[in-house]
């Protein structure tokens, strides 16, 4: 025969797993809202994946999309250098500061036959708003089509660096 102390454990320990689920939750919520003077993100963008056996390259179109989250502040891209597999620089795609306006987004295109990438390619972005503001969105969009068959993907970008 159980006792009273046994049959409330059950009750005990899904009011604790419940909790404890309720403030994970909510620091997560807290901890996702992020707000920076600016950042430099690096965003990985493949020129081309491999496939097959005899590891064929397919080629990509990759695109790096710059998205202001912020509703009220503008940020400004100072830098969006792209780099190959080896850490060399490509190709520097702003030759002079671009301004998003809140919620604006721009883009910035590797054309699928520029293969000199490499499946390490990457860029490097800079952004700077003149006070703190919500972080935009930067990813990597890589597509590609061949005959009858297409891929596509994302990558998130990843901020290496604070900027104040």
């Amino acid at each position: 025969m159980q006792g009273p102390k046994q049959k409330s454990w059950p009750k005990f320990f899904i009011k604790i797993i419940l909790t404890a689920s309720i403030l994970f939750h909510t620091t997560h919520v807290v901890q996702a809202i992020e707000l920076s003077k600016g950042q430099l993100v690096y965003v990985p963008v493949y020129s081309h994946v491999y496939h097959g056996d005899q590891e064929k390259k397919f080629l990509l179109t990759g695109i790096v999309s710059i998205r202001n989250t912020d509703p009220d502040h503008a940020i400004t891209i100072t830098l969006a250098d792209y780099y190959d597999s080896d850490g060399k620089v490509i190709k520097s795609y702003l030759p002079k500061p671009l301004t998003l306006n809140p919620m604006a987004s721009t883009r910035l295109i590797v054309k699928e036959s520029d293969t000199h990438g490499g499946s390490g390619a990457n860029f490097l972005v800079k952004w700077e708003a003149k006070s703190k503001v919500s972080e935009p969105i930067i990813e990597g969009v890589m597509i590609g089509t061949a005959g009858q068959q297409g891929i596509s993907f994302t990558s998130r970008g990843k901020a290496i660096k604070n900027i104040e």
